[in-house]
This record gives C-alpha cells, structure tokens and sequence, in this order.
C-alpha cells in the first residue's frame, strides 16, 4: 500500500486534502480578478456588497490601521494584545507570505482551508449580484475583504483588528466604522496610485479617520501630519501623537529582541519585552499599545492597563517576514522591506542587533519600486549581494535589476541567480566561504518584496506566516 493509499483511508487527512483542493480552486478565482496593486476611487461594490450580505462589518467593533510601514506587525500587536485581555478577534493584514489564509486570522491562527471556502461559497452569489451592476468586477482585494468580514461575523469575533490594503479613504476596508484609526509612518510608496507626495499620500490614507473615533498617530513628516490633524480635526477625532501622548521612553538590547520602558496614554509601562529587533519596532509597539488602550478608554484618568497582561502580550508577538530569522549558521534572515523607508528601518535594526563579520545579502525586488535607493541603503551592510527574481509578473528582471546593483557594489560583489532558490544556495556558500569555517557571525540577508520573502521563507521551509 502506498503512502497516499494510507492517506486516502484516514478520514481526517482525506478531509484536509479536499478543503486544501477547494480552497485552492476559491483562490484561483479570487486571483482571475482585478488584482490588489489596482486602485479606483470609488467604494460603489465593496459597499454594494456590504448591503447584500446585511453589514457584516457592523458587527463588531474595529481597530483600523494605514501608513506605509510597520502597519502588519502593529496589526499583529495590537491582536495580542486584545486577546491577552480576552477578547476574540478577527486580524486582517495583506499581503500574505505564503498562503492566502494567513490574511484572515481568528483568534491568533490563520483561518482552515475550509473554513475558507466554505465562507467563499457562502458570498459566491452575493460577488455575482454585484458583478452583474457594475462596469468592472469586484477586485481580488475587494472579493477578499468581503470574505474576511463574512468570517467575522460568522464567528464571532468581538473586535477586528484590519489593515488597509492600498491608501486609506478609497480602500475596500474602509466600509468600517471603526472607533480607533492606527496611522503608521508615512513616506513615498504607491506614488503612482496615492499621489506624488508625502502630503497627498497622508491624505488618502487620512481618510480612515472616522467620525469621533480615536487617532493614533505615529512619527510622521511634517508635510503629513498636518494633513492627519486636519482630517482628525474635520470628523471631531481625539488625536494621540507619537513624542508626545505617548511613545518609546527608554530601550535596550536584550537577547531575541528588546527591552523597553513605554510611555502609554495611561501611565508608563516598565520592563516590556519585545521579541523583535529593531527601533521601528518599538516605535510600533508604542502606537499598538496607545490603540488598545484607545479602544477600552483608558488615560490619564484611569491608568495604565494591566501591566503583567500587557508584558506576556509583547512577548508573545512574532512578525514573520521581518527581519526574521529562519535558520542558523550561517543566519539567515527574511525581510519584506521593499521601498527605501523599510530598508532604512532594517539596516538600522541589522547594525544594531546583529554583529555580522560577513554579510550577504539575496535581493529581488517588484517593478515600480525605487530600486536604486534600496540597493543604495543596502550597499554599506552587505559584503556580496545575490540578485535574483521572484515569481510575481511583476518581478524586475533579474539581469535588469543586477544592472543597478553593479553600478552601485561594484561587479566583483555582484553574483546573478536569476532563480530564488539558486540565489538562497549561492549566498549561503558564499557566507560559509567569506567565514573561513567560522558560521558565528556569517549571515545572509533576504529582502526587496513581500513576494521574496514569502518564498524565501517557503523554499527555506517555513510554514504558513
């Protein structure tokens, strides 16, 4: 009897294996639509869709979250936090690593493959009636967010915790009335869909301030705040800015992370460990906190939240694909940073927590990015670099993008594996080389797309994110 005989005769794997198969027949339909780099600005289906399926999104009270980065491991904070002090949640984040289910997570865990197409077939009909009244059919981003609030309120769940996917007042997730808008640092990203500048981009994603909520406002440029305050101040929302309601006192190093001293809207929290490297990171644990502490109204007034629930919460918290570590001698570390604030962010991080010898790094990177100042950043903290190309169809070229990186390493540093997994192999001997035999302090760095990462950290055999 073979292997997949066995399979095939105990009940509960022959199961997986149907949902698993329907759940990728649901996900190649969502991914014959419109795809989620697209943007309209106009909420006519999403809306449209909303009304059919009775408001689901009305169920539930919502944290809410835009800015161009850090807003996915914020998300993953915030939902610790709500869960350590009981609550159920739903967490909706994009874009996924490595399995779609990853972008709609109940209670901490990435919902079931049948769960999933269960939910699907459920809105099936209602994405037809919609597509019928409309010019253009609902968008994959659209499709998908309506299946995640569906999820939601089946559950239940008692708060969603959701990530924009592109901008803020245009998004389909913007359907939410949520009480507490989370806006992460904003920079150049997406100019050709949000704007050309700073200030237009804070403007669109300003937009997921909602009527008397609470605003949790991140560090930001000069240019967007002021368009953050002035959205804040038209729809009468309470503000709370990063420097100054709240934010990082002190931190330090610590093995696996960083200690820090948070000021929050309600006191100050001591010895809090966070399990992830880097000040941006810190950064985002301070606007997840004054969130939470937003949405269960404490400040000034009341105190801090529970300390110890606070502290086990933090410590808790993983964010695969930043900056994450998925294996050992050589290290080697998965980083989806993909425009220059992000790989600022992650070489600061990498100087700071990690003391490389030899460092090489694996860059693939999506068209429309600013590749030259990517490669630009990188160029001090990497010994070699091995520029590949993942399988997006947005990918640049792997001969393309090496073009860039000798200009700007040099050839002798430059090694071109148009293949991911080739490029991983390379760069790990060439860490093994460059160290002479001695793995400690030899790494190897991967970055330049969330889609590079996610297959990084499959081909690296990582599980689901």
């Amino acid at each position: 009897m073979t292997t997949a005989d066995r399979a095939s005769r105990q009940p509960g794997v022959a199961a997986a294996q149907r949902d698993r198969a329907r759940r990728q027949q649901v996900e190649a339909q969502l991914l014959a639509r419109w795809g989620e780099s697209k943007i309209g600005p106009s909420r006519h289906r999403i809306d449209r869709l909303m009304d059919v399926l009775g408001s689901p999104q009305r169920s539930y009270r919502a944290i809410h979250l835009t800015g161009t980065n850090g807003k996915t491991s914020t998300a993953r904070m915030v939902d610790e936090l709500l869960r350590g002090f009981g609550l159920r949640t739903g967490r909706y984040t994009s874009p996924h690593l490595s399995d779609i289910t990853e972008r709609i997570v109940l209670d901490g865990q990435p919902v079931s493959d049948g769960v999933f197409a269960d939910a699907y077939a459920e809105i099936e009909p209602y994405l037809e009636m919609v597509d019928a009244g409309s010019d253009l059919k609902m968008t994959f981003f659209e499709a998908v967010t309506g299946l995640a609030f569906s999820i939601f309120a089946d559950a239940p769940v008692e708060v969603a915790v959701v990530e924009v996917g592109l901008g803020g007042a245009w998004d389909a997730t913007n359907v939410l009335d949520a009480e507490v808008s989370v806006i992460t640092p904003i920079d150049l990203d997406h100019t050709e869909l949000l704007g050309e500048t700073v200030a237009e981009i804070a403007r669109e994603k300003a937009g997921i301030i909602a009527t008397g909520a609470s605003a949790i406002l991140a560090v930001q440029p000069v240019e967007a705040a002021a368009e953050l305050i002035r959205r804040a101040t038209e729809v009468d929302a309470a503000v709370a800015r990063e420097g100054m309601e709240f934010g990082v006192l002190d931190r330090s190093l610590a093995v696996g992370g960083q200690l820090l001293r948070i000021q929050g809207l309600g006191g100050i929290y001591e010895d809090v460990f966070l399990p992830l490297h880097g000040g941006y990171q810190a950064q985002n644990a301070a606007c997840a906190l004054a969130a939470v502490e937003a949405f269960f109204g404490a400040g000034a007034r009341t105190g801090p939240l529970d300390a110890d629930i606070v502290r086990a919460a933090f410590a808790a918290v993983r964010s695969p694909g930043r900056l994450e570590p998925v294996r050992s001698a050589p290290t080697v570390l998965v980083d989806a940073s993909h425009n220059p604030a992000g790989m600022r962010a992650t070489v600061q991080a990498l100087s700071e927590g990690f003391d490389f010898r030899q460092l090489i790094g694996v860059v693939a990177m999506l068209a429309g990015k600013d590749v030259r100042t990517a490669l630009e950043i990188l160029e001090p903290v990497l010994d070699e670099v091995v520029i590949a190309q993942n399988s997006s169809s947005r990918a640049v070229p792997a001969d393309e993008l090496a073009a860039v990186a000798v200009e700007i390493f040099g050839a002798d540093r430059v090694t071109v594996e148009p293949r991911l997994d080739d490029a991983l192999e390379t760069a790990v001997r060439l860490a093994e080389e460059s160290a002479g035999g001695v793995l400690v302090g030899a790494g190897v760095l991967v970055t330049g797309s969330v889609v590079t990462a996610g297959e990084a950290r499959t081909l690296l055999g990582e599980a689901r994110g």
